[in-house]
């Protein structure tokens, strides 16, 4: 088992995302809701919901603003969320990948393209990046859950496929469908985990260089500012050298 951690490339963004918090619980709540409305009201029951519940737990979200959350997916009427993808690319070659949520299809489309050739990239056609990406689930823990060995026996003996251990965590990957039977089987083993969701992994990274490591940045901050965008993934790998200078 092998592969690579991207949590060094996580951290540069980490205090500007700490500033957004009241938008950050909005995109949860979002995510709750449309999870709710997709099988049962129950995280016990509902895989989907329960993953959402423990993003928004990570995030500190309030108990009374996730439960507003699941009741408003049992309102008559309300707002109706589609789920879109959008792939593109981004400065230095890097493969960009959006996952969004929205009641207006043309006004997500409109902003996610202006924002890509606005920060030095393009969007590009629906399958254009996706083959450079795994689909898979990843379950991570913090460092204090065990040392490498435990993480990896635990992980083997759950059904993982992969798990990458670095002095920023663990992470767990999983086949898509198997995501959340090897995160209740590790639960039972390591406790709650940090975070269990379904994940879009690179096959290949790209190492950028200090020209293009601000613009990618910037690029990757306006997606993740959006009030439509959930998530955003990319197969860049910035060094360490090159992310303290960006501080």
């Amino acid at each position: 088992m092998a592969g690579h951690s991207k949590f060094k490339n996580i951290m540069y963004r980490k205090g500007a995302q700490d500033a957004k918090r009241s938008k950050i619980f909005s995109k949860l709540a979002r995510e709750i809701t449309v999870a709710a409305k997709s099988g049962l009201p129950d995280p016990a029951m509902n895989p989907r919901l329960r993953t959402a519940v423990l993003a928004a737990r990570k995030e500190s979200m309030p108990k009374d603003n996730v439960d507003r959350a699941i009741k408003k997916a049992a309102e008559p009427g309300g707002d109706d969320f589609e789920e879109l993808r959008y792939e593109g690319f981004g400065p230095g070659g890097v493969a960009v990948i959006v996952e969004a949520l929205t009641d207006n299809r043309n006004r997500t489309a409109t902003h996610v393209r202006t924002i890509f050739s606005k920060n030095g990239g393009n969007l590009g056609a629906s399958g254009s990046v996706s083959h450079g990406f795994e689909r898979c689930g990843l379950i991570t823990y913090e460092l204090k859950a065990g040392d490498g060995d435990t993480m990896f026996e635990a992980a083997l003996e759950a059904g993982a496929d992969d798990v990458v251990s670095s002095e920023d965590g663990h992470e767990v990957y999983t086949a898509m469908d198997a995501l959340h039977e090897v995160a209740k089987a590790l639960q039972a083993k390591l406790g709650e985990p940090e975070s269990a969701k379904l994940h879009w992994r690179a096959k290949e990274n790209v190492s950028v260089d200090e020209a293009n490591a601000r613009t990618l940045m910037n690029l990757i901050d306006a997606l993740e500012d959006d009030d439509d965008v959930q998530t955003v993934y990319g197969n860049y790998d910035v060094p360490e050298d090159v992310l303290a200078k960006l501080g």
